[in-house]
């Protein structure tokens, strides 16, 4: 049986396809329109799907959708209702879209899905939908490990709800309680994406990453004025401070007010300002996670969690939740944000709507996320032929050592590999990579590769078998989504004088014997590397260590700041050739940039992406 899953219309449209309960494959739109975020209906991922797999439309058994649009308009409404006449404005700036398009998404999905295989609406397979935060939990407990499980889901907004609490045994899924619109955890911490000068649902990693060059100076301000919390995890938000529910801004003059001036402009200098303001409601957020956590834990009695949305991106909170929280082990929807929810979706009908049988084993069900298109040896050639591209084909043995010796000498690698994951993290399938041990590397490849703002920390992939041996992490974290200390042992003591700097001046100063990959709190995002999920990346690995004794590369997306992670060899070759990355890897074909042909410099094509 074959279940096409959709999300769309939001951010971060995407398709999957669940053959027989299993997640056999699943692509984001943005990879292939080149549209970072991209909310259209996602014809790309789903042909894609469709192709890749010898399939076409009338293959698919059901098509199923991640949310309930008139359970969202219901919403909509009756929050423009209860706060009139003050959301008129953005009132009027919705309605033409849901009245035109969004009121009737059934007959939308159908034109699209019809027109994607030429074919007349009436052929088409049914098409369900699911509620947004029940395609959220089953992304996360169905792939899971666990029998049962305790499922947490935190976001923006799904319909109505902003906080889910589920419990998963076998193939069910059991609604427990939830927190409604407008007290959102998710859209506190966008509205201090916002307040601090960054993208909402695109620059909220910023400021999780901005978050430890600052002190939480502001967070009495928070527990004082914005936000309820009780003991048990609940809150509310004084929505006096907020914009979102009625304006078309997140925050509003009472709230710059209490922070003590304007929200910053975005691309402006980052002040101490944000950076603190960034700790303080980073800091919030971690007390939220672990006190619903704990309430969880008490109320399930099960010593396994799932977590999705939006706010399961936020690995810091993550990696205190599994260290301080009182759970044995946690997993993590890799795609948790709207983009899983196509593969939530899908597996809610298999499982809930069929109620099919879940076979539970130790195994990995998402696959390592690698779930998207790879190209073969012809493809690849074909294309770089046609680029004009000067490359040499190497064995296995032979390229990893290459590599190995020139990732060794502070040379930054453009490396793509095998299927495309799925999410929004570079897992070693198309990655730049780097020495984690070089002083240089941070600041080289955020500048001169990345084309993006100083502070950004960039991630360790590590053996698996060796994680423990450089981070206080002791078990699998294969998705990016654990931060975790790095080993006390490898740390290095700061000079007298740095203990006087303040803000990014701290970046300068080397933290460990692994400088590129040691945030200024000594912490990392980690990526454990598998030989199952991954045996190219996991090969080459291996051969680092072998030449340096070093099992650790850097890791980061093949991409400039603002552009989708690169999907075919061509969009890795465009990639290559406008940054000063040093060598690209495309399977076994390698390519140095000094002996590629001529490449027009200039840089009218950085306006090809909207900053994120």
């Amino acid at each position: 049986m074959n279940i096409l899953g959709v999300s769309a219309y939001y951010h971060d449209s995407a398709a999957a396809l669940i053959r027989d309960g299993r997640v056999e494959y699943a692509a984001q739109e943005e990879r292939y329109t080149r549209k970072k975020h991209d909310s259209r209906f996602p014809a790309h991922a789903v042909q894609s799907c469709l192709d890749d797999n010898g399939l076409s439309i009338t293959d698919i058994d059901e098509i199923v959708f991640y949310d309930k649009p008139l359970v969202k308009f219901e919403r909509l409404l009756e929050t423009y209702v209860a706060y009139a006449p003050k959301g008129f404005q953005s009132f009027l700036a919705a309605m033409p879209v849901w009245l035109k398009e969004k009121l009737f998404l059934k007959t939308v999905l159908k034109k699209e899905l019809a027109q994607l295989g030429d074919i007349k609406i009436a052929q088409l397979p049914p098409l369900l939908f699911a509620e947004h935060h029940q395609s959220h939990a089953a992304s996360a407990f169905f792939p899971s490990p666990y029998r049962r499980a305790a499922v947490l889901c935190m976001d923006g907004v799904g319909e109505w709800a902003t906080t889910s609490v589920w419990l998963g045994a076998d193939n069910r899924l059991e609604p427990q309680w939830e927190i409604d619109f407008p007290h959102s955890l998710g859209l506190l911490y966008s509205a201090f994406t916002y307040y601090t000068g960054f993208k909402v649902n695109s620059g909220e990693y910023k400021l999780m990453g901005l978050a430890p060059y600052g002190e939480p100076k502001y967070a009495h301000l928070i527990r004082d004025h914005l936000l309820d919390l009780k003991q048990d995890g609940s809150f509310r938000l004084n929505m006096d401070y907020f914009n979102y529910a009625t304006g078309l801004t997140m925050t509003n003059e009472r709230f710059s007010r209490l922070f003590g001036g304007p929200p910053r402009k975005p691309e402006s200098d980052i002040s101490q300002r944000e950076m603190d303001i960034a700790a303080s409601i980073q800091q919030i957020t971690e007390e939220v996670v672990l006190r619903l956590g704990a309430t969880v834990h008490s109320e399930l009695q099960t010593d396994h969690l799932c977590l999705a949305g939006g706010v399961a991106l936020n690995c810091v909170a993550n990696g205190r939740l599994l260290r301080e929280g009182p759970f044995t082990d946690i997993w993590i929807q890799p795609a948790a944000g709207d983009a899983g929810g196509a593969i939530g979706a899908a597996l809610a009908a298999w499982f809930q709507f069929n109620n099919k049988p879940r076979q539970v084993n130790d195994g990995d069900a998402m696959r390592g996320a690698y779930l998207g298109p790879r190209y073969s040896e012809g493809q690849i050639r074909r294309q770089l032929d046609q680029l004009r591209a000067n490359y040499v084909e190497l064995p296995d043995e032979t390229l990893f050592q290459r590599l190995a010796a020139v990732l060794a000498e502070e040379q930054i690698v453009g490396w793509f590999q095998g299927p495309m994951e799925f999410g929004p993290r570079a897992l070693g399938g198309r990655s730049i990579i780097g020495d984690p041990r070089s002083p240089k590397m941070q600041s080289v490849m955020n500048l001169k590769i990345k084309y993006r703002e100083s502070f950004r920390p960039f991630a360790p992939a590590v053996l698996a078998d060796r994680v423990a041996d450089y981070f206080e992490l002791d078990r699998p974290s294969p998705y990016m989504l654990l931060v975790a200390p790095v080993k006390q042992e490898l740390r290095l003591r700061p000079p007298e004088q740095s203990q006087r700097l303040f803000g990014i001046d701290r970046l300068k100063v080397p933290r460990s014997q692994l400088p590129a990959i040691t945030h200024v709190d000594y912490s990392a995002r980690i990526q454990t590397v598998h030989e199952h999920t991954n045996p190219r990346f996991h090969a080459l690995l291996k051969s680092f260590d072998q030449l340096t004794g070093c099992p650790v590369l850097v890791n980061t997306s093949f991409n400039v700041r603002g552009e989708p992670i690169v999907c075919t060899p061509e969009d890795a070759y465009r990639c290559f050739m406008r940054t000063e990355m040093d060598y690209l890897v495309i399977e076994n074909f390698l390519l140095y940039k000094g002996d590629q042909p001529a490449w027009e410099k200039d840089d009218s094509w950085k306006q090809e992406f909207e900053l994120d």
